[in-house]
């Protein structure tokens, strides 16, 4: 998440904190600090809690149709998904919008941080806790923006499906069944979703702007298992045919491997407002893939740029390494383990395939767990675009909005593989690099960002659903 732009810096970032003269900025700052209070970790048992809560902000607000819905997560894990339907005001207009989020955070221990992670500070303009920024505040600007529009007495023409998850983390058993079980029953099923954990804005620390993104697309997580055997023997007496030898060379011939490189409506959109902020060689080389998608040596370039790591093409990387069984015998078997983050809408059996032929015979590819469902790239919706747009520059005027591709996976993804497009269009923003600490230590969120988030949001619904 989090990308932003610089007329708004020298307002924003100088002033990150701004007074609580708003109620629903205050209202906002009163859940965050509640949410990371519950340590939604996978284990220990508390998104049920936290979902309790949530609901209770919305029954309080006067909304009725409201469910708490538990499922399996991780290893048997308890876990709960929480379902709120805003409905239209009279007969609907057009098909729900799905406002997605997750309420569970990933681990984080007190003996790593400065602080307690799970007792939010308010400290020199920032919230520190874990799931300020990924992604507490976006359910929470969310809900507040609803409870707003709820009280101003705001008549959507259409249905509002809130769906916050609890194992986006871990598992997306929620999402999967969001987009599939839940949504047959009619209780997730909708035309579009706005997704919280995507998008967002950041500056520089000098006041350089980065723009803000739209996210419209996500690569396929896939892993896969080289295996390689051998009927071993004793270390007394080797042999040329060693499996750990064998699996080392299809490992370098993996970390010396491209896929094609390959542009989508998404990727082309993303490098055609890049390249016009990269002057020198990395700007070069997206002017000239973009001129010329078959030139793998300017893609590689932009590969080789830390941020734009696996933008251009699909990316595998060996992650776990198993071999051998004693230390006085041959090995009978080597596995590595392979995670591939694959482009929208290729197969996880294609890349297989390719694998296979890479490495050559002798080395056993298989797919490690059941094969995920590619995922379409979602269309630039006009109307979308337009409210997301308008909002961003009612915040910051001058900044850039920029499609993106993730090269990770949320909750949104499951929506986009059965046919429901899928935005992340949050309106947070942060201070880059200093403030890119999701899933790490001392994770913060600078104040103004959670009160800009709740009015963008209360813009985003209003645009889109009066």
């Amino acid at each position: 998440m989090r990308l932003i732009g610089l007329t708004a810096l020298l307002l924003a970032a100088p002033a990150l904190a701004t007074p609580a003269n708003n109620q629903w900025h205050a209202k906002a700052r009163e859940m965050l600090d509640k949410a990371i209070a519950y340590p939604t970790v996978a284990g220990r048992g508390q998104v049920p809690a936290y979902a309790q809560y949530l609901a209770d902000q919305y029954k309080a607000a006067g909304f009725t149709d409201i469910r708490i819905v538990p499922y399996e997560g991780l290893k048997d894990d308890h876990t709960a998904a929480l379902i709120v339907r805003w409905p239209a005001a009279g007969r609907a207009k057009a098909k729900p919008i799905l406002l997605l989020s997750h309420m569970d955070v990933v681990e984080a221990k007190a003996s790593d941080w400065t602080m307690d992670p799970f007792k939010m500070v308010e400290k020199d303009g920032y919230y520190y806790g874990r799931g300020s920024t990924d992604i507490k505040s976006g359910n929470v600007a969310v809900t507040a923006a609803l409870l707003k529009l709820k009280a101003e007495g705001f008549k959507p023409k259409r249905d509002l499906i809130v769906f916050f998850t609890g194992d986006e983390e871990t598992q997306m058993n929620g999402a999967k069944l969001g987009a599939n079980d839940w949504r047959k029953q009619g209780w997730t099923d909708a035309e579009f979703a706005l997704n919280s954990d995507g998008g967002g804005g950041a500056f520089t620390k000098d006041g350089r702007s980065l723009g803000f993104g739209l996210q419209t697309a996500e690569k396929t997580y896939q892993s896969y298992d080289f295996t390689v055997r051998n009927r071993g023997g004793h270390s007394s007496r080797p042999r040329p045919d060693n499996a750990i030898y064998e699996l080392a060379t299809a490992l370098k011939k993996l970390e010396a491997y491209r896929f094609e490189p390959q542009l989508n409506e998404t990727t082309r959109a993303y490098f055609t407002e890049r390249a016009k902020q990269e002057k020198g060689a990395l700007g070069d080389a997206m002017r000239a893939w973009l001129a010329n998608p078959a030139d793998g040596a300017a893609a590689d370039a932009i590969e080789a740029s830390e941020l734009e790591v696996g933008t251009t093409r699909t990316r595998c990387v060996a992650t776990m390494l198993s071999g051998g069984h004693a230390d006085n015998a041959l090995p009978q078997i080597a596995t590595a383990r392979v995670n591939c983050r694959i482009l929208p809408g290729v197969e996880p059996r294609v890349i297989e395939a390719e694998l296979k032929r890479m490495v050559g015979p002798g080395v056993e590819v298989t797919v490690a767990d059941d094969p995920n469902v590619p995922t379409p790239v979602s269309p630039l919706r006009p109307d979308v675009v337009g409210a997301y747009t308008a909002s961003v520059h009612a915040m910051f005027p001058d900044a850039q909005i920029i499609p993106q591709m993730s090269t990770g996976a949320t909750d949104g993804k499951e929506f986009r593989a059965v046919g429901i497009p899928t935005y992340g269009v949050d309106g947070g923003w942060i201070i880059s690099p200093d403030d890119e600490r999701a899933h790490g230590r001392d994770e913060r969120l600078p104040v103004k960002a959670l009160d800009d988030d709740v009015d963008h949001w209360v813009r985003m619904i209003t645009a889109l659903a009066k």
